[in-house]
């Protein structure tokens, strides 16, 4: 089986629909692919419904969290969406995606780049709102080569001259939020230094006793280095460890299916998971 657990589509940061995005993954030979948008779960009906026979959804989302200042991003699998605490939070977070993104757009003008929110908009289109399509917007002025090019500490890193802090969730709240609608947490990319300041191991351990399931080890922002470092802290905190390729598209490099996650551990998610359950393909038309 070939299981890739981090997506994202255009109702996030990804460039492709959520229909698109389950048809791409049939089309790479996936077995299983999980939808996790950016602090939404609303591309997951159109996912379904396109969802080719063969292939298997894992409904989730990314969201947004912060602990002693760093930023970080806890994957969701297989949660109630329509858990009332959790869905407040995620409210909360997307709510605040639009005046930040204005923010920072008012600061790259300051500092004298012709970006406009009308701009910004345009490529966000119906997706949440967030840094990836203000970084496309540099681009296309030819500001930045890339968009991984517009997450410097020159522009839009955390901490950069054009960064604006949003809602975030504590991730002791999100751990907690998530279990509660029935959910499986995993610590996505979490040693992504080249993303900026990294969480310490330290909070990661706290993270595990507080019921953390795992972290996304496999990741194209870790080395291997990195990954065996990852791999042994995981034995240690009793964590499962992930792959995954954190697909967006066009926006990013990485392909469906570059890095995997052990059909083994997959099981075990979906053992834990008591909110949602994994969707099978049927051969969508929409």
């Amino acid at each position: 089986m070939r299981i890739d657990l981090h997506t994202h589509s255009t109702a996030s940061d990804g460039t492709d629909t959520p229909a698109e995005l389950v048809r791409h993954a049939a089309a790479a030979g996936l077995d299983v692919v999980a939808l996790t948008d950016h602090d939404t779960t609303r591309g997951h009906a159109e996912a379904i419904a396109a969802l080719p026979q063969g292939l298997t959804l894992v409904t989730g989302a990314e969201l947004s969290c912060r602990i002693d200042g760093v930023g970080l991003h806890m994957l969701a699998y297989l949660f109630d969406p329509d858990e009332p605490a959790l869905a407040a939070e995620r409210e909360l977070v997307r709510d605040d995606r639009v005046p930040r993104a204005r923010a920072m757009v008012g600061k790259l003008q300051e500092l004298g780049v012709p970006v406009t929110w009308e701009q910004v908009a345009r490529i966000a289109g119906d997706g949440s709102v967030g840094r990836p399509h203000v970084a496309e917007a540099l681009v296309e002025l030819g500001v930045v080569a890339d968009v991984s090019g517009a997450f410097t500490p020159q522009w839009l890193a955390d901490g950069g001259r054009a960064y604006v802090e949003k809602h975030e969730l504590d991730p002791f709240d999100a751990i907690r939020l998530v279990k509660a609608a029935g959910g499986v947490t995993v610590f996505a990319h979490p040693l992504a230094v080249k993303r900026g300041e990294v969480v310490p191991e330290a909070a990661i351990a706290r993270l595990a006793e507080a019921g953390l399931d795992g972290i996304e080890v496999d990741h194209m922002d870790h080395d291997e280095a990195t990954r065996a470092r990852l791999r042994g802290l995981a034995k240690e905190l009793g964590l499962l460890t992930t792959g995954s390729s954190d697909y967006h598209g066009t926006r990013k490099t990485c392909a469906l299916g570059e890095y995997t996650t052990d059909p083994e551990i997959y099981g075990e998610i979906t053992r834990r998971a008591t909110g949602a359950f994994p969707v099978p393909g049927t051969g969508g038309t929409a």
